[in-house]
């Protein structure tokens, strides 16, 4: 017996071996390493399966064999969850990593690469791309070029489709880690030399900015933490995932202020079969926990801002907006408006989503406003 148990050590470490060298093993490659018959690293192989420590990843195909993989030594997937959000020919993509280090890589490259990817983003370990519909040659390869880039997007029904182009590790996320991503439906991979191209299947969902304030007193509350509680309240709808939280500092000299006067807001990515819904509930959560009778909130579909709306947002940072005016524009928007004078402020709020903390936190700078050329996605 323990002979058998210290052959059974060799073998797994050596698979072991392989598999992290390469991601995978062969009989053949057992057999040569170990200086056995075939047979013998067969048998052992298919012990190891029989016994959970190893995995069949390939069946065999003509004259391509099995290949098999330890699993102790298969590394947790990078990848946590990939969703993507649409607004026209316009596409958000999501990317949550385990590591900081590895978005950053991914943000770096793609910027790079370029192609479909208009803007990267990278929030912690959470990378955000906006995107155009399309496709778009990009050369992938050793350094000094991009090792991984988006090179298309395009819908197909109700689902997102990422064509991604990589080689060296990025290859390895993307045919072995991808597809264990929440959010991803399915992945397929073809191979030419040292070059991977994956189509990643994601949802087309909705993306969904809600901006609130006054709902705090001179008793109580903070429109900052009514936002997050919000945000993580509608989270919790199965289906819908909450995206980000900004604050935003309004004009200062408001007479009616509690104290600085901010306001915020959040943005959820939703099916769009659940936006009546994520309303809905938004609307009764704020009608429950608002500490002033004059809360306001507004609700906008999509993530692009158009430019005159980034100026409604520096206006209210100025001065007074009349109320008359603050409806005018969220028609003009498709913008939903509920609740009192706190309206004002709400929409306000979604008109300056996505931009940087400290144009949004100073509100003596002045707001950007992009006209011709640009998508006007949050963060522009």
């Amino acid at each position: 017996m323990p002979g058998v148990i210290k052959r059974r050590r060799e073998f797994l470490q050596m698979m072991r071996a392989f598999t992290l060298e390469h991601g995978y093993f062969t009989v053949t490659d057992i057999q040569k390493a170990a200086g056995v018959p075939r047979s013998t690293a067969q048998d052992w192989i298919t012990r190891l399966v029989d016994e959970g420590c190893v995995i069949q990843r390939e069946k065999k195909q003509g004259r391509s064999p099995a290949r098999y993989a330890s699993l102790s030594a298969l590394p947790q997937s990078a990848c946590q969850k990939i969703f993507t959000t649409v607004d026209g020919d316009q596409v958000q993509i999501y990317h949550e990593c385990l590591s900081g280090a590895c978005a950053a890589f991914c943000g770096h490259h793609h910027t790079l690469a370029g192609g479909v990817v208009r803007k990267v983003r990278r929030d912690g370990t959470l990378l955000k791309e906006s995107a155009r519909m399309g496709r778009c040659e990009v050369t992938i390869g050793l350094h000094p070029s991009p090792a991984v880039g988006v090179v298309g997007v395009e819908r197909d029904g109700d689902d997102i489709i990422q064509y991604i182009r990589c080689i060296g590790g990025p290859a390895y996320s993307l045919t072995d880690m991808m597809s264990h991503a929440d959010g991803v439906c399915d992945v397929t991979v073809t191979r030419s030399g040292g070059m991977v191209e994956g189509a990643i299947r994601t949802r087309a969902l909705s993306h969904l900015i809600i901006g609130i304030d006054d709902t705090d007193s001179r008793e109580g509350g903070a429109t900052f933490a009514l936002a997050l509680a919000l945000l993580q309240y509608l989270g919790g709808i199965k289906g819908v995932i909450p995206i980000d939280h900004y604050i935003a500092m309004l004009n200062p000299g408001i007479p009616e202020k509690t104290a600085g006067n901010s306001c915020s807001s959040i943005e959820l990515a939703a099916p769009p079969g659940l936006v009546t819904k994520v309303t809905e509930r938004a609307l009764l959560f704020m009608e429950d926990e608002a500490f002033s009778p004059e809360w306001g909130m507004a609700v906008k579909q999509g993530f692009r801002i158009d430019p005159d709306l980034r100026v409604y947002g520096q206006k209210v940072r100025e001065g007074r907006i009349n109320p008359g005016e603050v409806r005018k524009v969220a028609e003009r928007y498709d913008i939903d408006l509920y609740g009192g004078r706190g309206v004002i402020g709400a929409l306000a709020a979604v008109a300056l989503a996505g931009l940087p903390n400290e144009i949004l936190l100073d509100p003596e700078q002045a707001v950007p406003v992009t006209r011709e050329g640009s998508t006007g996605t949050p963060g522009d």
